[in-house]
């Protein structure tokens, strides 16, 4: 059996993988960050309309979608470089980020999703008592919690 090889092929589908197409453009593109108790993640989605926009989330996974519409056909095109189509992107949170207080914002082309963190999820400080199992309560001290040694 003969076969005809392309060594260009496969970095083609790569390429398109990576990249995108015009038919099914390639990944938004994101910056996320810790700002004190929440996670804030930013993504570019110039020239989208919001009402385009779509956020899901399922359990602890965050799904992003945005489309931008196809090009007027009566529209004479002298170039046509921007991804049109449906663009999504998933995100697996951790079990510490309070899903349910989720907020998103879209300015400016950048869409803004501020994740909280869960209060399970907070350092906390934790007094050992000494002695016989009883810690002394100071009237003056801040509520703390005791673990008995």
């Amino acid at each position: 059996m003969l076969m005809r090889t392309d060594p260009f092929r496969e970095l083609d589908r790569f390429a398109q993988q990576v990249l995108g197409t015009a038919a099914r453009p390639a990944v938004m593109p994101m910056d996320a960050w810790r700002d004190g108790e929440e996670f804030v993640i930013e993504f570019d989605l110039p020239g989208i309309d919001a009402d385009s926009l779509d956020i899901d989330i399922e359990r602890n996974v965050v799904t992003v979608r945005a489309e931008r519409p196809a090009v007027d056909p009566d529209r004479e095109m002298l170039a046509a470089e921007r991804s049109r189509g449906v663009f999504s992107r998933q995100l697996v949170l951790g079990e510490n980020l309070d899903t349910d207080k989720i907020e998103a914002s879209y300015t400016e082309g950048v869409l803004r999703l501020r994740i909280p963190v869960a209060e399970k999820a907070k350092p906390r400080k934790i007094t050992v008592g000494r002695g016989n199992g009883r810690q002394a309560i100071d009237d003056h001290a801040a509520p703390r919690e005791v673990i008995n040694a």
